[in-house]
């Protein structure tokens, strides 16, 4: 076996996994399996992410703790909060609270499938809702010395009764990162990926605010305005060596409805130097905060 989509997990349905008992998968991703899980201390459903050790090595297994203990500590409304770290023969595992809702992904998937043309796209007031409360949970994060290293729609839980969004998977890509046998492997989703980042450079703060930047292009527009690149691979070296960035046009060329002052914050919060970005998410959030009172009609906000 050596994807995670191979791995069998008949066997744990009803296995105690620390103060846990597993009761059935919820999702899969690249490297791990959430289930749904019993607490038995607290008698509440929680989420627990297992990573099979058969897909890490010895060092993964330790960085893995690390930073998992790390994520532990993060105490903040827009963050799913990690309950438990710990590890069996067979995996590493951490419980987290359990959402009831959606990824940010699939809720813009959902959006694009309105018949009416004007509503293929969340809200504006909705986005800006979104993405300042993220930025203010990743501009706490890196207060704590804490880099998410993978922040895309997928990765932002939308909870059904408040649209609350939640961030949610800190340190893993460290962690997969430190995995690879080879040096130059980059681990990420590359559309978010700043150039420092697929460069295998240090990565900080900035590079989360790259990736904030571009899921907001993604939401404000139809469609990205990306060359016709075929490949992972051609994607990542256009990032790292076109200092000009890959978009090919500016928010708000695409989208009648947003003020230029749009594109400046944009490009500022993508631009390929980290030192000509935001230096902090804080100055991305006001930014963006002081544009919605500026340019977002007040009815709309409601």
């Amino acid at each position: 076996m050596s994807t995670i989509s191979e791995y069998n997990v008949d066997h744990l349905a009803g296995m105690q996994v620390g103060t846990s008992t597993i009761i059935k998968e919820l999702a899969r991703g690249g490297m791990a399996i959430v289930f749904i899980a019993f607490q038995r201390t607290l008698k509440r459903q929680i989420a627990v992410k297992l990573l099979p050790k058969s897909l890490l090595t010895p060092r993964t297994t330790d960085l893995f703790q690390q930073e998992a203990e790390a994520a532990a500590i993060l105490s903040h409304p827009n963050i799913i909060p990690v309950y438990e770290v710990g590890e069996t023969d067979e995996f590493l595992f951490f419980t987290m609270q359990l959402v009831q809702g959606n990824p940010l992904s699939q809720c813009m998937k959902a959006a694009k499938k309105n018949p009416i043309p004007s509503k293929r796209l969340l809200p504006l007031p909705v986005t800006l809702k979104i993405v300042t409360q993220v930025l203010d949970a990743l501009n706490y994060a890196h207060s704590q010395d804490i880099v998410h290293r993978d922040i895309k729609p997928g990765n932002i839980m939308i909870e059904q009764h408040n649209q609350r969004p939640l961030v949610m998977d800190f340190g893993l890509v460290k962690v997969l990162r430190e995995n690879s046998e080879k040096k130059s492997a980059v681990h990420g989703t590359p559309l978010y990926m700043p150039p420092e980042q697929i460069l295998s450079r240090e990565v900080d703060g900035r590079a989360d605010i790259y990736a904030v930047g571009t899921m907001l292009f993604q939401m404000i527009v139809d469609k990205l305005p990306l060359p016709n690149l075929k490949s992972k691979s051609v994607l990542l070296k256009h990032k790292a060596l076109n200092k000009k960035g890959i978009f090919l046009k500016k928010p708000s060329e695409l989208n009648s409805n947003l003020h230029q002052d749009m594109d400046r914050i944009m490009l500022k919060a993508i631009a390929h130097s980290p030192a000509q970005r935001y230096a902090t998410c804080r100055e991305f959030r006001q930014d963006l905060e002081d544009y919605q009172k500026q340019y977002v009609p007040t009815q709309a906000k409601g």
